[in-house]
């Protein structure tokens, strides 16, 4: 068996000098065990700790897919894909996941990636159209495997399994010792890696509640928001109307808001997401689909404008906040006769809404639109050339910037969106004129 590179050579790409010491457990433990569970924080390096051993184990002159990760959200998946890129394997990789169009994915696995990264839902799509062979795996890594049991996954999760006959390893990750394995993972007995610290569990969530005075809770929630200022903040629902309803109103008394439902089309909502995660609106809208397995940064608010019917939505939508080492607040709105849900034992400290509201501040960025994207060969360098050389930007001007197959999306300094897009109008990317203008 050839190897492409080194082990050497790929810890160089990385600009990596040595791993942590979880890091060279996990591989040594990898490389020797058949199965492996491996529990680490958010954060520790995980994902280079299952990629440097699978990238060991892979074999250059098989033409098939060797080792499949699974994992719970599509940011994951695209972190993991990043990451091996960088690696420069010389190994194919391919991530598959809701949202992504399902023809481009298809022609991507025409020709077998060595590592498929994806979520449950789309692997086990691709693998009911037969757009992909997995009976030649030999080596799988559910990563994240307590969230994609949160989030629902089992079915899809152990369907995959059943089309792996060929698995040599099963690497599982997680970052809470709080997982129970289903029988279908096929992991027991196995080596286990702990190195979650004892007490991480506590989460710094605190938990208040506000009275509103009027029977429509809408002004209760502009004075809460008068309190939560230009910090980040998640609002649920129970149903899509009121979504609708408020994200109107928001906007109306000058807050820009993001919505984000079912009832959505699929750009619409991953805009809502772009904008959020980009900062050019702080307070995003949403009823329980925005709970789970979102890509969006860490929230310091949530308000439950509603509350759910069932305590695991209710804990779901909390643990948007306070993640890691953070810290974050969860708010009850109730009317003065609505009663607090028999689930929530400990009633939250009530709190006083602010006389006078005080909208807060337009967020510093806002979001442009670029009609190009990966499949028009444009990527992030061709996007930030535009706007700081031809729109004169300097670089503490240009925010998050993301592309997508056909699109890409850039966070610009708000107070300079006038004098940019006239700059623009007639540029041209990789000689053609594409679409610029604030997205809507």
């Amino acid at each position: 068996m050839h190897h492409t590179p080194s082990r050497r050579s790929v810890l160089e790409s990385l600009s990596i000098p040595a791993l942590n010491p979880m890091q060279e457990k996990a591989e040594k433990s990898i490389l020797d065990h058949r199965s492996v569970v491996l529990l680490s924080p958010t954060g520790t390096g995980k994902t280079l700790a299952f990629l440097l051993p699978i990238f060991q184990l892979l074999n250059a002159d098989k033409k098939q897919v060797q080792a499949v990760v699974i994992t719970p959200s599509r940011e994951l998946a695209l972190q993991i894909e990043a990451v091996w890129k960088k690696m420069n394997t010389g190994f194919k990789v391919n991530a598959c996941y809701g949202g992504h169009s399902m023809q481009v994915e298809t022609k991507n696995l025409s020709v077998p990636p060595a590592l498929l990264i994806g979520t449950p839902g789309r692997i086990a799509d691709h693998l009911r159209r037969e757009t992909v062979d997995l009976r030649k795996v030999q080596f799988l890594v559910l990563d994240e495997f307590d969230k994609s049991l949160a989030m629902g996954f089992e079915a899809d999760m152990s369907d995959i399994l059943e089309q792996l006959p060929g698995l040599q390893k099963r690497v599982l990750v997680s970052a809470t010792r709080e997982v129970e394995i289903p029988e279908f993972v096929g992991i027991k007995p196995a080596h286990v890696l702990d190195f979650i610290p004892s007490g991480h569990s506590i989460p710094a969530l605190k938990m208040k509640m506000v009275r509103s005075l009027q029977k429509d809770k809408l002004d209760a929630l502009l004075r809460l928001l008068s309190i939560t200022g230009n910090e980040n903040c998640m609002v649920f629902c129970n149903h899509r109307d009121a979504v609708e309803r408020i994200g109107r109103h928001l906007e109306e008394h000058g807050i820009p808001a993001g919505i984000y439902h079912g009832k959505l089309e699929q750009d619409e909502r991953e805009l809502a997401l772009i904008k959020f995660r980009n900062g050019s609106t702080r307070t995003l809208v949403t009823t329980d689909l925005g709970s789970r397995g979102l890509d969006i940064p860490e929230m310091k608010h949530v308000i439950h404008y509603q509350l759910p019917p069932k305590e695991e939505d209710y804990i779901h939508r909390n643990g948007r906040t306070a993640r890691m080492h953070a810290e974050g607040t969860s708010y009850l709105v109730l009317q003065e006769e609505e009663r607090i849900p028999a689930y929530i034992q400990h009633p939250p400290d009530l709190i006083d809404l602010p006389e006078e509201i005080v909208i807060p501040e337009a967020p510093e960025w806002i979001t442009l639109y670029i009609g190009a994207g990966k499949k028009n060969k444009v990527n992030k360098m061709d996007v930030v050339g535009l706007l700081m050389q031809k729109g004169s930007l300097k670089p503490g001007d240009v925010g998050i910037v993301e592309v997508k197959d056909f699109s890409a999306f850039a966070a610009v300094k708000r107070t300079l969106v006038k004098t940019l897009l006239p700059k623009l109008r007639d540029e041209k990317i990789k000689g053609k004129k594409y679409k610029v203008a604030v997205a809507k």
